[in-house]
């Protein structure tokens, strides 16, 4: 996992809900996006890349989004 940290990201919307945090990130030195998730509960953690016209979507439904880019 890369190393997203407030220097290199600002995030753009948040959320959390039953123990799961989402976030959805814009790096500035690429012009990237990245969605951000914290599974409390399963104890994991993941980020991914996201194409930009395609950000609110992984941001509302990340685990689907994962899936998907996986298949």
């Amino acid at each position: 996992m890369s190393r997203i940290t407030p220097e290199s990201h600002r995030e753009i919307a948040f959320r959390e809900n039953d123990g799961i945090e989402v976030a959805l990130l814009w790096a500035p030195a690429d012009d990237g996006v990245v969605v951000a998730v914290i599974d409390m509960k399963a104890n994991h953690a993941f980020e991914m890349p996201v194409e930009r016209h395609r950000a609110m979507h992984a941001f509302t439904h990340p685990f689907a989004y994962a899936a998907a880019a996986a298949g």
